[in-house]
């Protein structure tokens, strides 16, 4: 683990379902934030004992920039009772338009968060593209409707989700995307970023980076 500013860190560990041949590396990143009062689990897998002990004395909270990066959540909810903010999880129809499949094979629709979503298992706060998190951070669409990059105001902080990635070229749109879904479409949505003072870029993919290399990749 890696404290990137005072109360933000940084940590990587083996994503379970990784298999090898797929194009991402194995090792994926998850951050913390720790504002005085909350502590910000974004994406989180395998969290380091030092933020746990943390989490006891703070209110801990857990942001999934995408539904499918819920990895650890689950186990946090039942050890320490979070909230959890994420976007919805596909529809059956998402799941058709977005992989070529039938209703059939699209069944209910994905199993992201499903344990969540069931209504007793936790406390679950959808939200989308546009919305304000009453954390000071605010959701921008990313390449899904349901896989954000998320501006963090008080630590001029961006976090990526699945949209800018880094495979190992550096920082980039994720090249995986949806039929009738352009590359040009997902920089037009997040240009604004760039008005912003952006000092730090967070990906779930890739390591920590800077204000340079996101106007690379949206340039």
């Amino acid at each position: 683990m890696r404290e990137l500013q005072a109360g933000l860190w940084h940590w990587q560990a083996p994503h379970p379902e990784w298999t090898p041949g797929e194009r991402w590396p194995q090792e994926v990143s998850s951050y913390a934030i720790d504002d005085g009062a909350r502590l910000l689990l974004f994406d989180p897998l395998s969290v380091p004992d030092e933020l746990l002990e943390l989490a006891a004395d703070r209110e801990p909270v857990v942001v999934l920039t995408a539904p499918w990066h819920e990895r650890d959540t689950q186990s946090l909810v039942e050890r320490l009772g979070v909230p959890v903010y994420a976007p919805p999880p596909d529809t059956a129809e998402d799941l058709m338009h977005k992989f070529g499949i039938t209703a059939e094979q699209a069944g209910d629709g994905s199993p992201d968060l499903v344990w969540l979503r069931a209504g007793d298992a936790g406390e679950w706060h959808p939200y989308a593209a546009g919305d304000r998190l009453p954390f000071g951070i605010q959701a921008f669409p990313g390449r899904e409707h349901n896989d954000m990059v998320l501006w963090v105001e008080d630590r001029n902080t961006v976090m990526c989700g699945d949209t800018l990635v880094d495979f190992g070229d550096g920082l980039e749109i994720n090249g995986w995307l949806r039929a009738g879904v352009t590359r040009e479409q997902v920089v037009e949505g997040l240009r604004p970023l760039l008005a912003l003072p952006v000092e730090v870029v967070l990906p779930a993919h890739g390591a920590p980076t800077d204000r340079a290399a996101l106007e690379r990749a949206l340039s």
